[in-house]
């Protein structure tokens, strides 16, 4: 009786270790994930960048140093 239930413990490992590879597969960075204010900041720089209003970074970094 012990070997059939060593025997059913492995399967059940088996299985379990598939599905948590699949899970890592798939899972999403939470890093990667925008907040919806988040979103709204990255279309409003993406907008401005696009007509020209964006400050290139070296030019800031110039006024900062004034």
């Amino acid at each position: 009786m012990n070997a059939i239930i060593e025997k059913e413990i492995w399967e059940e490992l088996k299985v379990i270790r598939r599905e948590l590879g699949y899970i890592k597969e798939h899972m999403v960075d939470v890093d990667t994930v925008l907040t919806q204010e988040e979103e709204r900041l990255l279309d409003e720089s993406l907008r401005e960048f696009e007509e020209g209003e964006a400050t290139k970074l070296e030019d800031f970094e110039k006024e900062l140093r004034k």
